[in-house]
């Protein structure tokens, strides 16, 4: 059969004349279409039910590994870096160990007020208060804090912050306040209050003691 009798064979063809039972019979065009929806049925059927779930492993496995290479990235340049690591850790420990020599202890706290008051001294402040005030336990250390009121030109003053920061104990520096003097109007006097604040190690003594409960031991008569 031409393609010609083919198509006018379609063309009479009524889809109520389907046989199912006689499917040998339908014209090669029918026969076609049926073939190819089927098919595609098949196909796509095959990639819902048995490929997606694959694929979506497959994403899932790929993304993962990934993961693991950036890991290995990681590690690898740590390993190749080691050295250079410990060499850092080292200089740092120096450093670190350095800091700490700059914490005072309690028995240094009077010295530190006199190295204070020496610097304002000489720096032509009059030295008007310092007071040490209680201390306040942090973490891993202590904190002691100094209020400091001094009177004296601006450079003097200047001069003073620069010699009590270069102290060789570790002081900060906070709230500043500068005013002129109190009482002289035509005076280049300055008043300035500053909270300074120095750092002790947190001793074992610092530290919250754990209460033991006495239990008493009942006797059976």
């Amino acid at each position: 059969m031409g393609f010609s009798e083919s198509m006018e064979s379609l063309k009479s063809f009524d889809i109520n004349d389907l046989d199912f039972n006689n499917a040998g019979s339908w014209p090669g065009p029918i026969k076609a279409i049926v073939f190819f929806v089927v098919f595609a049925g098949l196909v796509f059927g095959g990639y819902w039910f048995l490929i997606k779930d694959q694929y979506a492993d497959f994403d899932k496995i790929a993304a993962e590994e990934e993961k693991l290479k950036q890991q290995y990235e990681q590690k690898a340049f740590k390993v190749a870096n080691l050295d250079a690591y410990r060499s850092q850790m080292e200089e740092m420990e120096k450093t670190f160990g350095a800091l700490l020599k700059q914490l005072p202890v309690d028995t240094e706290v009077p010295g530190l007020l006199e190295d204070i008051t020496n610097t304002g001294l000489g720096s032509g402040l009059e030295i008007k208060s310092i007071k040490l005030k209680p201390e306040i336990a942090k973490e891993f250390y202590v904190e002691l804090p100094i209020d400091i009121s001094v009177t004296g030109g601006y450079h003097d003053i200047a001069s003073f912050v620069s010699g009590v920061a270069g102290l060789p104990r570790i002081v900060t520096l906070h709230d500043f306040k500068i005013a002129a003097e109190k009482g002289k109007k035509d005076s280049d006097l300055l008043t300035m209050s500053i909270a300074a604040k120095t750092y002790r190690y947190k001793s074992e003594q610092d530290k919250p003691k754990k209460k033991k409960g006495k239990g008493r031991k009942g006797r059976r008569k």
